[in-house]
């Protein structure tokens, strides 16, 4: 191969990786536009945005937080896992509504939704209206209350519980 041959196909090759590298880059802020700007992100330690509101006594940092182009935050929450089958996991969706009233609480404006991800790519948006608020303050009340003994003891649940020793509910 002669030498300005072998430089053709060396710039050939250049010019190749330089216009998909940019076409990579579109691509992704077009994705980004979608996704909305990244306002903070909980990363390896801990250096996240922990919302946090004295009206409900909750706090939590999600694990991104986006901001729509009218400024409303987007929370979302990632999850290693594949998603189960069934949608999301009940903990998880209950997760997501915890951060959209901390996002509100915050801004002062509501979030239209907020995103749950899994693993294996999987995305679901999880709509913040009155009827999840009414079901997360409903669940914040239920927690809230003093313990009214219904759990009933069991050898083989306690034996395994990582609470038995400090319960007032266990086996003997």
């Amino acid at each position: 191969m002669s030498a300005p041959l072998g430089l053709s196909l060396l710039l050939w090759i250049g010019a190749a990786g330089l216009i998909a590298y940019g076409a990579w880059r579109l691509a992704e802020s077009a994705a980004d536009r979608r996704r909305g700007r990244l306002v903070a992100v909980d990363d390896a330690d801990g250096a996240g945005r922990t919302l946090r509101s004295a009206r409900w006594r909750l706090s939590g940092r999600p694990d991104e937080i986006r901001a729509l182009p009218d400024g409303r935050w987007v929370p979302v929450e990632w999850k290693s896992r594949p998603a189960p089958a069934y949608g999301p996991a009940p903990s998880h969706r209950v997760q997501v509504l915890a951060y959209c009233l901390l996002c509100e609480e915050t801004r002062g404006v509501p979030p239209p939704f907020g995103i749950l991800r899994y693993g294996d790519g999987s995305e679901f948006r999880i709509p913040w209206d009155g009827a999840a608020r009414a079901e997360l303050l409903a669940l914040r009340w239920a927690i809230a209350r003093p313990y009214d003994g219904r759990a009933l003891p069991s050898p083989g649940k306690c034996r395994g519980c990582r609470w038995r020793e400090g319960c007032d509910a266990r086996v003997g």
